[in-house]
């Protein structure tokens, strides 16, 4: 991103902060419309969003990383998330994770180099019937054993 393109985006989350500051659920609206400009919330923008809101950098953080939606960092093209919950988790699905990680060489939580895939440790999912359930996207993978993930992995690759 060059530097007119991020100062443009500064500007654009100025005019976000007053449009919210003093209404009800600012830092919630304010973090979303960040999240969308800047494809995640770095510390730069939270503090920004606090000291424009009058509010502290623990309440837009506590926000910030209390809804999954958020991002702290940088997301990858292909946000894979891992279900451990406990129908997942008792069928193996930290096998699942840990294939996932050992295959894109990065650990939970991380974006690889090439920005291509992110990797997320979830909660349930929805689909405990399929146990262990892995979703990338928006795409569900279910019934999985570890010998899966490279295959389905490189899918994504070839996109």
């Amino acid at each position: 991103m060059s530097v007119v393109e991020n100062n443009d985006k500064y500007l654009q989350l100025d005019a976000v902060i007053a449009e919210n500051k003093g209404r009800k659920g600012a830092v919630m609206m304010t973090l979303q419309k960040a999240q969308d400009m800047f494809g995640h919330v770095p510390k730069d923008v939270q503090v920004r969003i606090a000291e424009g809101l009058g509010v502290p950098l623990s309440e837009v953080y506590g926000v910030a990383t209390f809804y999954s939606q958020f991002a702290l960092e940088p997301r990858g093209r292909f946000v894979i998330g891992v279900c451990l919950g406990t129908a997942c988790y008792v069928k193996g699905s930290k096998n699942i994770l840990e294939k996932v990680c050992e295959t894109l060489k990065v650990p939970v939580g991380k974006t690889t180099e090439d920005a291509l895939f992110t990797i997320k440790d979830t909660r349930c999912l929805g689909a405990c019937g399929l146990a262990p359930v892995m979703m990338i996207n928006d795409d569900v993978y279910g019934r999985l054993v570890p010998d899966d993930v490279p295959g389905i992995l490189d899918k994504y690759r070839a996109m």
